[in-house]
């Protein structure tokens, strides 16, 4: 069952980024139909309206990753993950009907609350790992289910634009989002549950094992542990994370969206219009995906290397050689244009590696908490893609001109080493103090000490029989 869980997060992933991602083709389908299934209606819409569109999502997506957080400490991961989907779904089933009746504006109102919604997803998915993955399958489970990703990337390049080209038109593309959302809800309700305890399908040896692996298997299923936000905040550990997904999120943007309008300004390369070169990068990702899991199972399985070791030296594959090929890209001419595909290929794909390297880290520190610190980080790392194209914009004034993107490049390739190199110095995948039950800020734990040294003696001598009564049962 702890397997059935991985599957159902990696379904989950897979269609929501179809529903996220299918946007890029359903607009042009929309506003040109001529490109794919005439027998629809077509709109008239300006850049500037297109580009509302295709950012809407991300400004309720912001939003909603740190509540989504709490939502899921407070009602479990089966109701947050499953009615955030199943809205999400609804709103992409009605999404031609609105945008019929209401136009561009409906359609950017859709994609918000959208966003909304999808963004309590991952860290609900976070605290779901963290109550079904032993120790040692942590890795293999969480980058197994992290893996949707890729495929949703994949697929949402592939098939949309099959779908817009049949029977059912742009409108067809709303209507299989809807309808995967629906089908992986009916799959969620069935076979989840928040915990192994739960489940009326796991065996008794299979519980037992997850339950024994985990150190504070009583705190996850059977109390309410008050969120140390001080402490969290104050943590290092959390803080050299923080710092790491968000160089991370700034360095994959640059990777994924400044690359191919570098090779179309400076290169003459049209790599957007391409399907193959769209979905190669991705196709990479998904492939070495499989191969970091590999790896760290390997490692961990055999004791090569700690868990902490393990993270820190794939995050350092995956931010320092992007780094690099970022630089190097900066200098290709027109003559290397297979290099540079070749590069932006690598890259992308090795920078896969992120999720075992430190996305999966919020769960090392914190079984307890895993969906706020997921939920805090996610929030923070989010607006990174946001704020790295209007720097983008202000040192790009003319798209042809190699030196001011070679600037651009170096800026994300100094973020990628620096953050990776903080996480290396302070990161760890050591459970933190402020993750116990019993954990007292350095305020209460003086409190509790000016209180003890006052007890009368006797109560004192009472209070300390008790407790050797307790651990002797």
């Amino acid at each position: 069952m702890r397997h059935m869980q991985a599957f159902l997060i990696f379904l989950n992933i897979t269609v929501v980024y179809i529903g996220r991602l299918n946007i890029g083709v359903a607009v042009v389908a929309m506003t040109n139909a001529e490109t794919t299934n005439p027998d629809f209606p077509e709109f008239d819409w300006d850049e500037k309206e297109i580009s509302y569109i295709l950012s809407s999502f991300y400004w309720g997506y912001v939003i909603t990753q740190f509540p989504g957080g709490a939502l899921c400490k407070l009602f479990g991961a089966k109701l947050t993950m499953g009615l955030s989907t199943l809205l999400s779904g609804v709103l992409s089933a009605v999404t031609p009907v609105a945008v019929t009746w209401g136009g561009w504006q409906a359609f950017c109102a859709i994609r918000v609350i959208q966003g909304l919604f999808q963004g309590m997803l991952f860290p609900c998915i976070h605290e779901h790992l963290a109550k079904w993955s032993p120790l040692q399958e942590r890795n293999r489970l969480g980058s197994l289910s992290h893996t949707g990703i890729e495929c949703g990337t994949v697929l949402a390049l592939g098939i949309t634009g099959l779908i817009a080209e049949g029977s059912m038109g742009w409108p067809g593309i709303s209507y299989v989002s809807g309808g995967l959302c629906f089908v992986w809800c009916i799959l969620w309700f069935v076979f989840a549950n928040n915990n192994a305890t739960e489940s009326r399908f796991i065996k008794e040896a299979e519980k037992n094992y997850i339950e024994s692996s985990m150190e504070h298997a009583d705190d996850f299923h059977k109390k309410k542990i008050p969120v140390p936000w001080k402490a969290i905040f104050l943590s290092i550990p959390f803080n050299a994370l923080l710092v790491a997904r968000c160089s991370e999120a700034w360095g994959l943007a640059t990777l994924q969206a400044q690359i191919p309008s570098y090779l179309h300004g400076v290169l003459n390369m049209e790599i957007k219009s391409n399907a193959l070169f769209s979905a190669l990068p991705f196709l990479a990702m998904w492939a070495m995906s499989y191969v970091y899991v590999l790896s760290s199972d390997i490692l961990q399985r055999k004791k090569i290397l700690t868990l902490s070791a393990i993270r820190k030296t794939i995050n350092s594959i995956a931010f320092w050689i992007p780094a690099v090929g970022l630089i190097i890209i900066g200098f290709l001419n027109e003559g290397n244009k297979n290099w540079a595909i070749a590069l932006m290929t690598i890259s992308v794909g090795v920078n896969s590696g992120a999720t075992i390297g430190s996305s999966l880290n919020t769960i090392d520190l914190s079984p307890n908490h895993a969906g706020i610190v997921m939920g805090i980080v996610n929030t923070i790392a989010n607006f990174m893609p946001l704020i790295s194209p209007l720097v983008v914009g202000v040192i790009v004034t003319d798209s042809s001109n190699r030196t001011q993107w070679q600037i651009v490049f170096a800026i994300s390739a100094i973020i990628f080493f620096f953050g990776n190199l903080l996480y290396i110095i302070w990161g760890t995948a050591v459970s933190q103090p402020w993750d116990a039950e019993d954990f007292l800020s350095p305020k209460d734990a003086e409190t509790s000490v000016n209180e003890e040294t006052s007890k009368p003696k006797a109560i004192e001598e009472q209070s300390e029989t008790a407790t050797n009564v307790e651990k002797v049962d």
